[in-house]
């Protein structure tokens, strides 16, 4: 049997550089992330990398990938090469 993945609509934000002088990106995103959350952050980093809380464990995000807001609220990282070939901007 073949399937099709059901047409939805997720947010996301790439996660585009670390923390460097002038890059503020690596805040931006956890703070996207965790917005409202207070202890139970999903998304941290350690000025590298940032880290994402799934029900499966604690995933690496790296410089280029995506963090994804899934349609339950969960987050998770997706790799570019994956996420350009599952998604596409909503028009």
């Amino acid at each position: 049997m073949k399937f099709r993945k059901k047409p939805v609509v997720i947010e996301a934000m790439q996660f585009e550089t670390n923390n460097e002088i002038g890059s503020p990106n690596m805040d931006a995103v956890c703070n996207w992330a965790n917005q409202g959350k207070g202890e139970s952050a999903p998304l941290f980093h350690d000025g590298t990398n940032i880290f994402v809380r799934t029900l499966e464990g604690t995933m690496r995000a790296d410089v280029k990938d995506w963090i994804i807001r899934g349609v339950k609220g969960e987050f998770y990282p997706c790799k570019p090469d994956i996420f350009e070939a599952t998604y596409e901007p909503e028009e």
